[in-house]
């Protein structure tokens, strides 16, 4: 049985994926905290190219777009912009009420603490970790189902199905450098390299430190 890795063996990993993907980033488009926000929100049970597709005509006649401009637009219409993406109803109603709720408790500002974010309609833990991570530089680890499979099959972070373990397991074990970039490090490794059916594996830079946890 392998040894457990260490933060340093995690400060190797990271190290090499960066050198993969130099520019990992979040790809959901946004000029605004508020637009990250939203379409943060919006991207609950489907990907980040949906939310794009979706807001993209919306964002590019109003590049500022923001709380007030949601609350007028109103329900109705906001689901019509948003219609092609899942769970667009429930979405459509949590996003209006979230920004009526940024205007009357913030000013129409994205605060930039956990509690009042995962106050908001619509906001869960992992939610609030992007913004605090994209907007606030914070090294939050944001577990969507790209860094579940691959911090798991690294041997980052223990098998589960448990994703607040999986966050906790990778606060313990990533270097303080790679804080903030290393959650967008492995959504991309997930997300174009060690795919969920068939990982390149064969061609992996990690390939010699991975536990390969999970992979058949």
């Amino acid at each position: 049985m392998k040894r457990r890795l260490t933060s340093q063996d995690a400060g190797e990993i990271f190290s090499e994926l960066h050198k993969l993907w130099p520019d990992a980033h979040c790809e959901l488009e946004h000029k605004t905290p508020f637009q990250l926000l939203l379409a943060v929100v919006l991207s609950a049970q489907t990907t980040d190219k949906a939310v794009n597709k979706a807001l993209s005509p919306l964002l590019e006649k109003q590049p500022g777009f923001a709380p007030s401009d949601l609350v007028n637009l109103g329900e109705k219409k906001f689901l019509n912009v948003i219609k092609s993406i899942g769970l667009a109803p429930t979405k459509a109603r949590n996003s209006v009420a979230l920004a009526r709720q940024l205007l009357s408790l913030h000013g129409g500002d994205v605060p930039m603490d956990r509690k009042s974010l995962e106050d908001l309609p619509g906001v869960g833990r992992k939610t609030a970790n992007v913004v605090l991570n994209v907007i606030g530089g914070l090294p939050t680890m944001a577990v969507d189902t790209h860094v579940a499979r691959v911090s798991v099959r690294l041997g980052l972070a223990r098998p589960t199905e448990n994703r607040l373990q999986i966050e906790n397991d990778l606060l313990q074990i990533v270097p303080a450098e790679w804080g903030v970039q290393a959650h967008n490090l492995l959504i991309f490794h997930g997300r174009y390299h060690c795919t969920a059916r068939v990982p390149k594996c064969e061609i992996c830079p990690v390939k010699s430190q991975c536990r390969k946890i999970g992979v058949r």
